[in-house]
């Protein structure tokens, strides 16, 4: 009988040795999780589902490789985060910002457990609906529907400064509605241009 598959080192040791079954696992327990994390990084349904099957391509490939003592997680979302780095500079050039800014992202989901995510957008979302009434139409604007602070201004017939002024103010309410912890990471989501894929995604 196969060892249980409830821990790393059997799960590792049960893909190198070619178990059809423990491929099964991986890609059950893992795809929709990595299918979401690359659609952050891609903005792309269809390109982030070519990438983490390609993950599971390599992985399975190269499982002869794999070692029993590391956290298998960790590997598959470094695994999907350099195979959209790849796809991306292919692509186009990557500015030193952007990279700044995805390592960043990518440091964060390495670091954070990864089923909290979904609990903070929910609880980031709640709060924009609540903000004052003012203040949310503009920040919507800015981060929904990706308008510049003139164009908003023009839109809504007000100043620049009053548009900078809601945009702060809603900032600075929403840092406030959650603890320490989770201010940091929405600070990184508020900056990221996935920002609009995590805050307004249906």
């Amino acid at each position: 009988m196969s060892p249980p598959l409830n821990s790393d080192i059997n799960f590792i040791n049960a893909l190198k040795s070619g178990d059809a079954s423990a491929y099964n696992k991986l890609v059950n327990d893992y795809h929709q999780k990595l299918c979401v994390y690359a659609y952050n990084l891609a903005h792309d349904r269809s390109e982030a589902e070519d990438i983490v099957q390609n993950v599971f391509m390599r992985v399975w490939r190269k499982r002869d490789k794999l070692k029993a003592d590391f956290s298998l997680q960790s590997f598959l979302y470094k695994s999907v985060y350099n195979e959209f780095i790849d796809h991306y500079r292919k692509q186009k050039n990557v500015f030193p910002l952007e990279k700044k800014y995805l390592d960043a992202f990518h440091t964060l989901v390495e670091e954070t457990d990864v089923s909290s995510f979904d609990i903070l957008i929910k609880k980031v979302k709640q709060e924009i609906q609540n903000l004052p009434p003012k203040c949310k139409k503009v920040f919507l604007l800015s981060k929904q529907e990706g308008l510049t602070n003139i164009e908003i201004a023009e839109y809504l017939e007000i100043s620049i400064k009053t548009v900078e002024a809601q945009i702060t103010k809603a900032f600075y309410i929403l840092r406030t509605k959650i603890n320490k912890k989770d201010s940091n990471v929405f600070l990184y989501l508020s900056v990221l241009k996935l920002k609009k894929v995590l805050l307004f995604k249906s």
